[in-house]
């Protein structure tokens, strides 16, 4: 091969490479929606912004593999009259479990672990935990676990661990352990998660749904597990091989001027959050002490990006010729696991491994499919994958709190509505 012949291949690679990582476009009409139907989302949402309930959102759809929808309404910054782009980075708080979920079965398929083994395993702290069971005084006593907590407990969210706001609140407020928020702390996340192992927990295994802490403690998990950080695990194995360019931990700073803005929801309208705090807050994403990688509720990311990660689970554990999962497992992932005799599943969802998952569609009441998985974030953001209907939703914004706001049901309504075929 000449150098011409070799200069020219190289160039075809790459660009066959660039490609391969961005999603197709196609009219809605090619996969059987409509375009005037679609469109009308468009207004939906805008009429969110001019009443000042929003500052602005952008939301992807996709179908049969194809986008179709794919549009940013309002503006990114409301005092620097930065309109909102489709590029936009986004905190996606609890949206990050979905990915560590899928980083724990990676390593289920690499032999390294198995979701039956016990958390203790590899974090000895967890070897010997005990719950907090309210007392006729009105206190608590704490008792000893009735059995191990396993990964699979996490991953359905049965282990019986919460935010640190249960019964026993008082222990978690001293060690300095209370809610979802991780960006702020100066230590490495499995740091705070083995000084978890000595708190009381809200419930025994596998006998009530919590949410709380059960994603972090898997990211620390895939840390002792798997030898790297949870940061460069999952870029290694998830978003290097899907093209997720623009998914962080901490956001680069030539990245900054990408990052939309929270607001929080008022009864006059919306307003910015402060800079600094807590869960309410700007957060530390830019300027912190970069050290902490939640995995329950730490990255920012585009539409884009999680489109690629969603479309990948929908087409059974592969995108664009880079398999991440087995079909075999994303199966196990998307079907519900939890028992009905001990979980309360009074809306027709259930729980799978990291997502939910509808399984009587009736008893839900809105429009969409069984089988479809999903989940959300704290800044008011939602997804959700429909394999039935080989559809994929994003909506990403940034209001907390969100009060009085009916967006993802009319975002849901739209998406259906626009289905003709």
């Amino acid at each position: 091969m000449n150098l011409l012949h070799r200069f020219l291949l190289v160039l075809f690679l790459q660009f066959h490479t660039l490609s391969a990582q961005v999603m197709t476009y196609a009219s809605p009409e090619s996969v059987g929606m409509s375009t005037e139907r679609i469109d009308n989302l468009t207004t939906v949402l805008q009429n969110y912004v001019d009443s000042d309930q929003l500052a602005g959102a952008v939301a992807l759809v996709a179908r049969k593999n194809k986008i179709v929808y794919f549009e940013a309404v309002g503006q990114r910054d409301k005092a620097n009259n930065s309109p909102m782009q489709t590029d936009a980075i986004f905190r996606i708080a609890s949206q990050t479990k979905a990915l560590v979920s899928v980083g724990i079965m990676i390593l289920q398929e690499q032999g390294k672990l198995l979701i039956s083994d016990p958390v203790g395993k590899y974090i000895s702290e967890f070897q010997n935990t005990q719950v907090a069971v309210p007392n006729e005084n009105g206190g608590y006593t704490l008792e000893k676990s009735k059995r191990p907590i396993t990964l699979r407990d996490l991953l359905t969210h049965t282990a019986g661990i919460g935010y640190g706001n249960g019964i026993a609140s008082d222990l978690w407020e001293k060690a300095e352990i209370q809610g979802w928020y991780f960006a702020h702390r100066d230590e490495p996340v499995l740091e705070t998660i083995k000084r978890m192992g000595s708190l009381p927990f809200d419930a025994h295994p596998g006998e009530k749904y919590v949410y709380g802490y059960n994603t972090d403690i898997l990211g620390g998990v895939i840390e002792v597990a798997s030898g790297q950080s949870l940061e460069d695990f999952l870029q290694t194995h998830i978003l290097d091989p899907l093209g997720m360019n623009d998914t962080h931990f901490y956001l680069p700073k030539n990245k900054v001027n990408r990052l939309a803005t929270v607001y929080s929801s008022t009864d006059e309208g919306i307003v910015r959050a402060p800079d600094e705090g807590t869960m309410v807050s700007q957060g530390a994403y830019v300027d912190g002490p970069r050290k902490s990688f939640s995995g329950g509720a730490g990255y920012l990311s585009t539409a884009m990006d999680y489109a690629r990660f969603l479309q990948m689970m929908l087409n059974g554990g592969s995108f664009n010729g880079k398999r991440i999962l087995s079909r075999k497992s994303v199966e196990l992932m998307v079907t519900d696991h939890w028992d009905k005799t001990k979980i309360n599943n009074s809306n027709g969802t259930g729980f799978g491994l990291g997502f939910s998952v509808v399984n009587d569609l009736g008893l839900r009441g809105q429009l969409g499919s069984e089988g479809e998985f999903g989940w959300g974030g704290a800044y008011h953001s939602t997804y959700w994958v429909d394999p039935k209907e080989e559809l994929v939703v994003v909506y990403f914004t940034q209001l907390l709190p969100a009060h009085s706001i009916d967006d993802h049901g009319k975002l849901r309504t739209q998406v259906y509505q626009a289905i003709i075929d």
